[in-house]
């Protein structure tokens, strides 16, 4: 007889330094602390040429030609440290595993396993967010500032929806007929089990982050991306800025680096984080969750290289999949999360929409091509208004955009200025789309689709949750 599962399990190859042994960990590190100081510096220097606010143009700009001055020595001081710290930087990445996994702390305990034979069905939350948590001076050009502060207060956001969360029969509502539904809320939805953020480029701010979340989420998964050289040759010098947490247990990970990038995404090591999490048993074999995080090419003209980079998202999420299931495990969901950079209504997105990545998951906001359900809701906010008191305000921005002059005003237009559609919804760019295992035991269902404004005046998207019913197919 065959014995069951132990949970929670161990996580297999999961570690949590990214390097083999200690000594590297170490060089590392010391690598970072000497080319802070310039980048640092660097990163100040890119700030003082964002586009000032009208209002009290004048004194910013007699502030920032002070400033600049004072950056400059700054950064003349700090590149002799930068230059060997950078030497060492490089051929250290070579033994760099593209991750770091905070493992969860002694006091955490997982959710109790589902067991189909005693539990119907268990829901499971999902969110998606785009944080914008560039460093301080790249953030100042989508009109945000204070990364580490953001930081700070997006942990705090996202905890009030991970602290209440609940399992079993409890958090799933019956099936109901008919399509699921969607909703504007002002919170972060409750019950969350896996958050998958995007745009984590600064590492101060990640730790921080992690710091909050890590106790009540458990494992996390950040600073990830294949940095230094890379084939083509490519020189990444920023992650691809995905950050991943889950309340169930990791069994395994991996990031694969998108071959070719260009313009602002040329230094991005932008590609697909996929993850295993085991979150029940059946009949003695591991019931899984299979999650895949990403970020597409952001340049809005470059629609060939991100219908490129779809292609090899879903070989990858096959492979990675494949690998994960040698004994076979049942499957509750295959998740993907992430801003794709392309919307479901603009013309300049038509090879996009048209990609076969939606014949193999179901994304429930869209009916079809350019046409979205009549909740659907666009992601990204219009950048200059970012600063306005409505749009600082989760509450105040929910309800404009329940309104279609606040629609207008808040959310972003179409890439080229296109023409909107009509009713404006504005541009969905932000994605969480699932599917299930054909003839498997277990069967996923959409319960709810979320558009929140919980994270009003700390970044320039709304975050998209899912809720998921997974069951025994009657």
């Amino acid at each position: 007889m065959q014995s069951p599962p132990d949970w929670p399990p161990t996580p297999g190859t999961l570690r949590p330094s990214p390097f083999p042994h200690p000594a590297l960990h170490a060089l590392h590190r010391l690598a970072r602390a000497l080319l802070f100081p310039a980048y640092w510096a660097l990163d100040q220097l890119l700030g003082c040429g964002a586009p000032l606010a009208r209002a009290n143009r004048r004194r910013a700009l007699r502030a920032a030609a002070g400033a600049v001055g004072a950056l400059l020595l700054l950064l003349l001081a700090g590149l002799p440290l930068a230059l060997p710290g950078l030497l060492l930087w490089l051929p250290l990445q070579a033994w760099r595993r593209p991750f770091c996994y905070r493992p969860p702390p002694e006091c955490w305990t997982p959710p109790a396993p589902w067991r189909p034979s005693a539990e119907p069905a268990r829901c499971f939350g999902f969110l998606s967010a785009n944080l914008c948590l560039l460093p301080d001076g790249l953030a100042r050009f989508n009109n945000l500032r204070h990364s580490q502060r953001r930081a700070e207060a997006m942990g705090a956001v996202l905890l009030a929806g991970l602290r209440p969360s609940r399992y079993g029969t409890t958090g799933c509502s019956p099936p109901g007929p008919g399509t699921p539904g969607g909703s504007l809320i002002a919170a972060v939805p409750a019950g969350l089990d896996f958050v998958c953020l995007q745009e984590v480029f600064d590492l101060r701010a990640a730790q921080r982050l992690v710091r909050r979340l890590a106790p009540y989420l458990g494992p996390v998964l950040y600073d990830v991306g294949s940095f230094g050289l890379q084939p083509g040759p490519h020189l990444k010098l920023l992650g691809s800025g995905l950050l991943l947490a889950s309340r169930y247990p990791l069994l395994r990970a991996a990031f694969r680096c998108f071959p070719h990038a260009r313009r602002e995404d040329a230094l991005a090591s932008k590609g697909l984080l996929s993850a295993q999490a085991q979150v029940g048993i059946l009949d003695g074999r591991r019931i899984v969750g299979f999650l895949h995080c990403t970020h597409l090419h952001a340049p809005s003209g470059d629609a060939p290289l991100r219908c490129q980079q779809l292609t090899l998202l879903l070989d990858w999420i096959q492979q990675f999949e494949a690998q994960s299931r040698p004994g076979g495990d049942a499957v509750a969901f295959s998740v993907l999360l992430g801003d794709l950079n392309f919307d479901n209504c603009s013309l300049d997105h038509a090879k996009e929409q048209e990609h076969e990545l939606f014949s193999h998951f179901r994304d429930p906001c869209r009916l079809g091509t350019r046409r979205e359900q009549p909740w659907a809701l666009g992601t990204m906010l219009n950048t200059s208004t970012l600063r306005h008191s409505v749009a600082c305000s989760s509450e105040m921005l929910r309800r404009a955009l329940e309104q279609e002059e606040g629609r207008h005003r808040y959310l972003a237009g179409p890439p080229g200025e296109g023409p909107r559609t009509k009713p404006w919804r504005g541009r969905r760019v932000d994605y969480v789309m699932y599917r299930g295992v054909a003839g498997g035991p277990l069967s996923p269902e959409v319960e709810h689709v979320t558009f929140s404004t919980a994270l009003a005046g700390l970044t320039d998207h709304l975050a998209v949750g899912l809720r998921l019913r997974v069951s025994v197919p009657s």
